[in-house]
């Protein structure tokens, strides 16, 4: 059984995400969905958050992160992300084989290792998906984007981000020359134009990557 203080470290990443590349609020049938657990669990944990201060909720409305709360989200995901930056640049892993490594180590190192880490790396800003690192007061940095699956044909970009919950996903991507930093046109929610030529893109493509605007 995993420790209480990561279970809520669970919970807190969970609605840190949600919001981090679109504007809507989540609300607990959607965290219940994104932790895979029953409704009744999510609302007794919901209540023990607000108790401790770390969300906020009302009765039928969304689950918000107080300011407490988001300081504790970022840094669980400031962890979980130089982890994976770490492990992709100083041991070889792909893309698609860090999250799981950093979801059991982020609960782990000490915050002199991850000090030490960062500086190894050079205070990296993005992981190798894309998503911001936050720096040790929880700040990050991000440009305007748009979703791939909301970007019009003739849209010219670079690939901000992909989403790493699909690890199989990553590897077609990879396969078709598609990383962070790619210059793209967009052709339709299934191609793009990249500098090596048309890409077909695998099923799924259009929902997992944010474009520059």
């Amino acid at each position: 059984m995993a420790p209480a203080s990561a279970v809520v470290d669970d919970y807190l990443k969970a609605i840190y995400h949600h919001t981090e590349w679109q504007d809507r609020q989540i609300t607990p049938s959607q965290l219940a969905g994104e932790l895979g657990l029953a409704p009744s669990s999510i609302t007794e944990m919901v209540q023990k958050l607000a108790a401790q201060g770390l969300v906020a909720h009302r009765p039928y409305g969304p689950v918000t992160l107080t300011d407490a709360g988001r300081r504790r989200a970022s840094g669980i995901i400031r962890r979980h992300r130089l982890i994976e930056t770490w492990l992709v640049r100083e041991y070889g892993y792909g893309w698609d084989e860090v999250h799981d490594e950093a979801e059991i180590l982020e609960h782990t190192i000490s915050e002199r290792l991850l000090d030490k880490i960062d500086e190894r790396l050079g205070r990296p800003r993005f992981d190798p998906h894309g998503d911001a690192i936050p720096d040790p007061e929880g700040r990050v940095e991000r440009v305007e984007f748009v979703l791939l699956a909301d970007a019009s044909p003739g849209h010219e970009g670079t690939v901000l981000r992909v989403s790493d919950r699909d690890a199989p996903l990553l590897r077609r991507l990879e396969e078709r020359g598609i990383e962070v930093g790619s210059e793209v046109r967009v052709v339709s929610r299934h191609e793009l134009q990249a500098a090596k030529g048309t890409i077909e893109l695998p099923a799924g493509a259009a929902a997992a990557v944010w474009l520059s605007t």
